[in-house]
């Protein structure tokens, strides 16, 4: 890409990671060019030397399986990986560093300093469904330029896809109760602004998060914790603080000593326009219930109950019958409810035969044994509906698009010629739409949390026998 990007100094880094990302704010960043490992850059090296760097390929980004269990994946963070691709820039810091570690050759230096993707990007829109052997992103162009993106691009798609599985499981699980992203202090403090933005495209309604909200514009929500009432004398006076600051339509939490006492003060401080309560602890069935009934019998009956407390989707789905309004997730939202990694691999599956442009594309791929072999070529992806218009199969294959799948291909241009093209980026509020209409456009068993196999199986189509 031809956009012009500068290293920042170390103090300014933080800052400026929270000014930019897919479908949110648009102000410098930081060159992206050291999230990879070591031997991408030996790997270049020894391309160049030997001839075959500029060898036109092709990468795949796909899972062979999905976490145990899980019957459908999410495709997350694509908005965040163009941003990333956008700014992969060696600057005069990043090559001193490389120098000084001896880590290249000069050689090789005086290629990175003139780095600037220039190849294609086709992906699966943000939001989309995945299955094992899904091509959810397809990089194209020379080997050199193209295997530097691994890293980067593996980083950002596992993490923000796992969090999305998770959110989009607990989202189907809340039916149209809003979800409330709250993990910031349960992980890493930039993971946490991505894990953010990943739960908004699963189905989570707002954020705690004033960074998630700053940089892409999500909806943030939040009153008091624990700490404000202690801070009072009394229960009482903790509230009629709030309330005076916040008005009466506040939350007010209500399982810092007695529930039943403070629900009681509560609706006596700010009346029966209070706003919600919060619980945060004990058997939220039973409580929420009581606390309910109380509600009801004060005049409340427009107050809401928000639950918290270390909620993963089991425990949403068991309180489907309870009187809760909403839902607020940390912990196991942000690690990605038990599988924090999709497993997502990005693979060679097609590189010309010389250096020459017009080199015909010849199929690779890894054979061993041990469950990590790949299809070569370079692939199309279609998702084939039954006669009710819901998804029955993916297919995947080589070459020609048959002609009944031709308007259900799942793959879109985002880079064309290192450009990002302008639809590439959307709204994040696009995405999450997208991300409800594919999953509704399931069959109804992708929604059971019951352990099982992906509800739609993987069919490969080849042109030609023998290209993988």
């Amino acid at each position: 890409m031809n956009t012009a990007g500068r290293g920042l100094p170390e103090e300014e880094g933080h800052e400026a990671l929270l000014r930019k990302g897919g479908g949110g704010r648009r102000v410098g960043v930081p060159s992206t060019a050291l999230f990879t490992d070591h031997y991408e850059l030996t790997m270049l090296q020894a391309a160049l030397k030997g001839g075959t760097a500029q060898r036109r390929s092709v990468f795949e980004v796909f899972t062979r399986r999905l976490p145990e269990g899980r019957r459908y994946g999410v495709v997350a963070g694509t908005g965040r990986v163009l941003d990333a691709v956008e700014n992969l820039r060696f600057d005069a810091d990043v090559l001193g560093f490389l120098r000084e570690r001896r880590i290249v050759d000069e050689e090789t230096l005086q290629w990175l300093a003139g780095y600037r993707f220039s190849g294609d990007v086709w992906g699966y829109p943000e939001g989309e469904v995945y299955f094992p052997g899904s091509p959810i992103m397809r990089v194209e162009g020379s080997f050199a330029e193209c295997v530097l993106l691994e890293t980067v691009i593996l980083s950002i798609l596992n993490h923000d896809s796992a969090i999305a599985a998770a959110a989009s499981r607990m989202a189907s699980a809340a039916g149209d109760r809003p979800l409330i992203e709250m993990g910031a202090r349960r992980t890493h403090e930039l993971a946490a602004v991505a894990a953010a933005r990943a739960a908004y495209v699963g189905g989570f309604t707002s954020t705690s998060d004033l960074a998630a909200g700053f940089r892409y514009d999500i909806p943030t929500v939040g009153t008091s914790a624990h700490a404000f009432t202690l801070l009072h004398d009394r229960e009482r006076d903790a509230f009629r603080a709030q309330v005076d600051s916040m008005g009466r339509g506040t939350t007010l939490l209500v399982d810092t000593y007695d529930v039943a006492e403070a629900v009681r003060t509560a609706v006596e401080v700010a009346g029966p326009e209070l706003g919600a309560v919060r619980i945060d602890s004990g058997d939220l069935l039973l409580v929420a219930h009581r606390v309910r009934q109380q509600l009801d019998e004060l005049g409340a009956h427009h107050t809401k109950i928000i639950v918290t407390s270390d909620l993963d989707e089991y425990a949403i789905a068991s309180l489907a019958a309870a009187p809760v309004d909403a839902y607020g997730v940390g912990t196991q939202l942000v690690t990605g409810s038990g599988h924090p990694t999709c497993s997502m691999v990005y693979k060679l599956v097609a590189r010309a035969e010389s250096a020459d442009p017009e080199a015909p594309l010849v199929p690779v791929a890894k054979k061993s044994s041990g469950g990590k072999t790949s299809v070569g070529g370079r692939k199309w992806a279609a998702r084939r509906l039954d006669g009710d218009g819901i998804a029955e199969a993916e297919v995947v294959g080589t070459g020609t698009v048959p002609g009944e799948l031709a308007d259900r291909q799942l793959l879109v241009e985002l880079v064309k010629g290192g450009e990002l093209l302008d639809t590439a980026r959307e709204p994040l509020d696009t995405v999450r739409d997208r991300h409800a209409a594919a999953r509704a456009g399931l069959p109804l068993s992708a929604t059971q949390l019951s352990r099982g196999e992906p509800v739609l199986p993987t069919e490969y189509v080849h042109e030609h026998p023998g290209s993988h």
